[in-house]
């Protein structure tokens, strides 16, 4: 079985994936600098009120369908019932997504001298 995070590393970031939206950039953002998998309503909590819950998880499963993100359910004791929570993470595609959103960005900034300074 071939792991998807490997095969996901090897892809070119696209024009077509580019520009990211607010939400898909932050929520790269937010699971790149987490090192870690976090849980939807996780990222919607620490993100200031810019995620918001009736949109985190169509934003999540677009993201998915593009390859910038995986997901898992999370492991539940047995006699637990209901939906288990999913995890998530950004994939190898989803860092060189993020980071080509930025690069432009970053120069702009550092190109950027105010009027009178």
């Amino acid at each position: 079985m071939l792991n998807k995070k490997s095969t996901q590393k090897s892809k070119e970031v696209t024009p077509q994936q580019l520009p990211l939206s607010r939400k898909e950039a932050l929520i790269l953002e937010m699971l790149i600098l987490s090192r870690r998998e976090l849980f939807g309503l996780e990222m919607v909590k620490t993100s200031n009120g810019e995620l918001k819950r009736g949109t985190i998880y169509v934003t999540l499963q677009r993201m998915q369908e593009k390859g910038f993100i995986e997901s898992k359910p999370e492991p539940r004791p047995a006699p637990e019932v209901g939906i288990p929570r999913r995890m998530y993470w950004a994939t190898g595609l989803g860092e060189q997504v993020f980071t080509a959103y930025c690069s432009p960005r970053a120069n702009l900034a550092l190109d950027f001298v105010p009027a009178g300074g």
